[in-house]
């Protein structure tokens, strides 16, 4: 159930059901040749949006704005800083938690948010504790699980890499095909530098922004098959938190 596409009577009638709600987050930064700016919050809309058919459970507006300094060096990339994502999060959460949703299941596409939105949980539950907010339950995975990461390893081994991957960008082009991009790629697998600060930093170190990586063996047909098994991989994390 979208809660976007739902009305309020249909949300207060899941609400005697469940208390579960999904929130995609993702990123708006450039991804590479190839790769679509919004590719981040599209895989993890579309991972969630199958959840939610597979499962019944309502999917909150994708959260498309992530913590992204480190790509401002690339035209469209667009940031949020820390302490702005976090009261987003938060906000998000206590709204919701108002009307009774109480277990937040956020599926994330941005390896970048992690320390951010992990911070916000934090400070979620310490409001709580401190009797200041009711208690809820936060948890933030990844769109891919084992399933994925068996595909991605036997689709792209050892080209993977880290950022702008073959895997995202076929996951992206799998949910958006009428924008698949092409693109020549030199070298053809991106350098893999282990750190990188700011967005001067990162745009020296990596030129075409990719972080180990050989994107141009995306393709949709690979997307297909790593949506179907992000949402089984999805559909188990969830129903083990509501069970938790």
């Amino acid at each position: 159930m979208q809660l976007a596409l739902s009305t309020w009577q249909e949300v207060e009638e899941y609400l005697r059901r469940s208390d579960g709600i999904v929130v995609p987050i993702g990123s708006v930064e450039q991804h590479g040749p190839n790769g679509l700016i919004g590719t981040d919050h599209l895989c993890a809309e579309v991972v969630a949006r199958g959840l939610g058919d597979a499962v019944g459970c309502a999917v909150a507006p994708t959260l498309a704005y992530g913590m992204s300094q480190h790509h401002l060096g690339f035209a469209g990339s667009v940031t949020l800083r820390p302490a702005t994502l976090m009261l987003v999060v938060r906000d998000v959460v206590q709204s919701l938690a108002l009307h009774g949703f109480r277990r937040f299941f956020f599926i994330n596409g941005h390896g970048g948010n992690i320390a951010t939105v992990t911070a916000a949980f934090d400070e979620i539950f310490a409001a709580a504790s401190l009797g200041q907010g009711p208690s809820v339950r936060c948890r933030m995975v990844f769109w891919s699980g084992p399933r994925c990461k068996a595909i991605s390893d036997e689709l792209y081994p050892g080209v993977e890499g880290r950022h702008a991957t073959a895997s995202e960008v076929s996951l992206a082009q799998h949910y958006q095909p009428g924008h698949i991009k092409h693109a020549q790629m030199s070298p053809k697998v991106a350098a893999n530098a282990p750190h990188f600060f700011d967005a001067a930093d990162y745009r020296q170190r990596y030129p075409d922004g990719r972080i180990g990586s050989d994107p141009s063996l995306s393709s949709p047909e690979h997307g297909k098959r790593l949506y179907e098994a992000a949402v089984l991989d999805m559909t188990d994390a969830y129903r083990a938190f509501m069970e938790y």
